[in-house]
């Protein structure tokens, strides 16, 4: 404890601040690039006019929030206050469309990754560029904006995701990392920017139209991971902290998207391993060797905070629709006058999916509270199927909902195992559907056929993530690559427990997802409805 006192004292710790869908959470390492203190803060978002949403005043005084919890904590803790730091590190769930003017003004209220209102441009942009763009990307939101000739396109100056907009608060700077930089427009891997070619396609395809600017006129300029990526100002600071105990000057890493701090934060970054984080979405990182041989409109490809490629899947839902039959059974316990930690609920629930038939007895569950690309579905309609003689049972429904938390994931992973015979040797998993890792991580390792880790660091998470991308940028060695600063400083002798899929549970989840398959269109025809 004296040791991490003397840290925050003489300012040798770093700041990581990470805004997820559902907790914004601030973690602060040391020298050893181990947490000493955290800070969080509770948010959802909002369905505003058909629109996912987080109003800006909601992002500042969340930032507050939660940095204001991790000063406490740090005093509570150590007994000194948190004045200033070697680093700080914003990362922000990537993607949706921030749209500024010359005045810094929101020109309409954020559109997040979790709205499927860009068919039209996504498949124009794909068939112009010969690249999958994803509804959910920046330049998607944007690019039907102009096609809907929306009023506000002629006053753009800026557009950025929600990291590169809390770190433009900081810094006053409109820079971006790499990987979240792939989730606003395609990377070229050779030039580690955005790729020129498409980029004069853009500038090409909206000539003519009142959105006057050239494309990297608008949108934030990359900055390399290891790289200053600006100083909190003065501003920067009071919004921060406004009670003036934590001071400007502090340098900032590259802000980077959730999918880059998921990577770094499993030491997934390298090629043939991945990385599977499971929360309010779910998403897989596979760091590739080669090209695939075709365009995927089920696969996006980005890259990790190097600029690497990387094969993701994405899909928009996840534990959400678990978590309210949760809230069921927890209002059904204290109906009868049962008063249950949330976290033992959860624990018996999960123990009950485990003793569920493989197949889940033909009890199907699609878990889509908003739309689903990678299967079609454009708005949120939960659901639940069966037939009439299907062993309807607590512990089948239970490892349904499970199954639903990854049957969509594993519609986009088989083609990449089955189809581009993507080979891997290592799949790491995080997020809030790990908390109780049984049976979620042996399910997950039967849904995509292979061994499944949980690092001893899988529930620190992305704000964990994006303090070591910042530390990496506050180590002083220029010579030491990315790779080998977390080979060498962060995960050198860290422990996990790998989970190899059994053979009964890969044949289960097929047959379920047999009947997933045959489903989706019931499932399609009620989201329309």
């Amino acid at each position: 404890m004296s040791d991490s006192k003397n840290d925050i004292l003489n300012g040798k710790a770093v700041v990581g601040i990470e805004f997820g869908s559902t907790r914004i959470k601030a973690v602060l390492i040391g020298p050893d690039n181990a947490p000493i203190a955290a800070g969080v803060h509770d948010w959802q978002n909002e369905l505003s006019d058909g629109i996912w949403t987080y109003p800006l005043e909601a992002v500042k005084n969340g930032l507050q929030t939660c940095f204001a919890d991790l000063m406490k904590n740090v005093e509570s803790e150590y007994g000194v206050k948190l004045e200033k730091a070697a680093g700080i590190g914003i990362s922000a769930m990537m993607h949706g469309y921030l749209a500024l003017d010359t005045n810094d003004n929101l020109l309409v209220p954020f559109r997040t990754w979790r709205n499927t209102i860009t068919e039209e441009a996504a498949d124009k942009l794909t068939a112009e560029f010969s690249f999958n763009i994803p509804q959910r990307w920046s330049i998607a939101h944007l690019y039907q904006a102009i096609l809907n000739n929306e009023p506000h396109i002629g006053n753009i100056r800026f557009v950025t995701t929600l990291a590169g907009y809390v770190h433009y608060l900081l810094t006053g700077r409109k820079v971006i990392g790499i990987g979240d930089a792939s989730g606003i427009f395609p990377i070229d891997p050779d030039a580690k920017n955005y790729d020129a070619g498409m980029v004069k396609k853009f500038d090409e395809l909206t000539s003519g139209t009142p959105f006057k600017e050239k494309l990297t006129d608008v949108i934030p300029e990359i900055v390399p991971v290891g790289e200053c990526a600006g100083t909190l100002t003065e501003d920067g600071a009071k919004l921060l902290d406004p009670t003036g105990v934590f001071k400007a000057g502090v340098p900032l890493c590259p802000p980077e998207g959730d999918a880059q701090t998921g990577m770094a934060a499993t030491n997934s970054i390298t090629p043939r391993t991945g990385n599977v984080s499971a929360g309010t979405s779910i998403f897989s990182m596979i760091v590739l060797e080669k090209n695939l041989s075709s365009v995927h409109k089920e696969i996006d490809i980005v890259t990790t905070p190097n600029g690497d490629p990387v094969a993701m899947v994405h899909c928009n839902n996840c534990t959400t629709d678990l978590d309210a039959w949760v809230r069921v059974f927890d209002g059904l316990l204290k109906k009868a006058g049962v008063d249950m930690p949330k976290g033992k609920l959860y624990g018996m629930l999960y123990e009950l999916a485990a003793a569920g038939d493989a197949d889940c007895g033909g009890v199907i569950s699609y878990n889509y509270y908003a739309g689903e690309p990678v299967t079609g579905i454009q708005s949120g309609k939960p659901l639940i199927m069966r037939n009439p003689d299907s062993p309807f049972s607590i512990e089948n429904l239970m490892r349904s909902l499970v199954y639903g938390c990854v049957a969509t994931l594993k519609i986009g992973m088989d083609i990449l195992t089955d189809e581009e015979k993507v080979a891997l040797d290592m799949i790491y998993a995080h997020g809030g559907l790990f908390k109780d890792p049984v049976p979620s991580q042996s399910i997950l390792a039967a849904a995509l056929g292979a061994d499944i880790t949980l690092m001893s660091s899988a529930g620190e998470g992305g704000a964990w993530g994006i303090a070591l991308l910042a530390a990496y940028m506050s180590r002083g060695d220029r010579s030491e690559t990315l790779t080998q600063f977390l080979n060498d400083k962060v995960f050198a002798g860290m422990k996990g427990s790998t989970v190899s899929p059994k053979q009964s549970d890969i044949d289960g989840i097929s047959r379920y997802m047999e009947l997933y398959r045959k489903g989706l269109s019931a499932e399609k025809a009620a989201a329309a409805g």
